[in-house]
């Protein structure tokens, strides 16, 4: 298929000419931690139709490689602050190609709706008129306790599990309802948490939250290099220094059961911060 791109960099959006406009389909769907072996059916058959795959730059290689040999891949990548795509342009892309009548798959890490702005790519669909089936994948968190040993639910220690977010949409601290998720008895999962880490402890800690509760550090979930620390809610900000990430973090009692990894060992909080637990 031929690639065209526009020379206007303000308005640049790939486009396959080789179809005659015609009815396409987006697909949203989920790619998992990493591990191909954790990609759902669904999302296989849904690559192995593509004919255009716009996928996240946490999107393996090994996973790439399931979609079909002549299916057009378009990297866009989104990193922290460095976005290889406007998400408005991106929406544009999707609803380009589905009205050239082409087989869309929109490849995200994890699942689309949970912290991958599918919602958005869904709206844009719909604000354009073209059909977006949504394609659920196994989220990080998941991965990331199963991996370690930590149920994000346990009989009497854990009756509740938040996802939340690490950082605002500007950058910097998110604006969450601390004494809520201090609350004990339950389980915090924080995405996109390690620049902010040390930070949302302290928010925690300040909230009511014990300096000792329980807390997981995981990297690279599911994937051959994955690492995990065990430490505590007073001690994150430390276990996470030197770490470049994809990384989750989880806080709760519940954590008490996770295993690290053999390359991390655990993190002990000091003296001061056990006493101010």
């Amino acid at each position: 298929m031929k690639t065209k791109m526009p020379s206007q960099s303000g308005n640049r959006l790939v486009v396959l000419g080789s179809r005659k406009a015609g009815k396409g389909r987006v697909w949203l769907v989920g790619a998992g931690p990493g591990d191909p072996d954790l990609l759902t059916i669904k999302a296989l058959k849904a690559l192995q139709g593509a004919q255009v795959v716009v996928h996240d730059g946490l999107v393996s290689q090994a996973i790439l490689d399931l979609a079909a040999a002549d299916a057009r891949r378009i990297g866009v990548a989104k990193r922290k602050s460095r976005h290889s795509y406007a998400q408005d342009e991106i929406n544009r892309m999707l609803v380009a190609f589905a009205r050239e009548g082409l087989e869309v798959v929109r490849l995200k890490g994890g699942d689309p709706f949970i912290f991958g702005r599918g919602g958005e790519e869904l709206e844009a669909c719909r604000a354009a008129g073209v059909e977006c089936i949504v394609v659920p994948g196994v989220t990080a968190a998941l991965a990331a306790g199963a991996s370690a040993g930590g149920p994000l639910t346990h009989r009497g220690v854990a009756q509740a599990v938040t996802f939340v977010t690490g950082h605002a949409a500007s950058g910097g601290e998110p604006d969450l309802d601390w004494a809520s998720l201090a609350r004990a008895n339950q389980t915090v999962v924080i995405y996109m948490g390690l620049s902010t880490a040390a930070a949302i402890a302290g928010r925690l800690i300040g909230a009511g939250r014990a300096a000792s509760t329980p807390a997981l550090v995981v990297e690279n979930a599911s994937l051959p290099n994955e690492a995990r620390i065990v430490t505590t809610l007073g001690a994150l900000g430390e276990a996470v220094a030197g770490l470049a990430g994809p990384a989750l973090l989880i806080v709760g009692e519940a954590m008490a059961l996770a295993q690290a990894s053999d390359i991390a060992a655990a993190v002990i909080p000091s003296t001061t911060q056990a006493a101010r637990a």
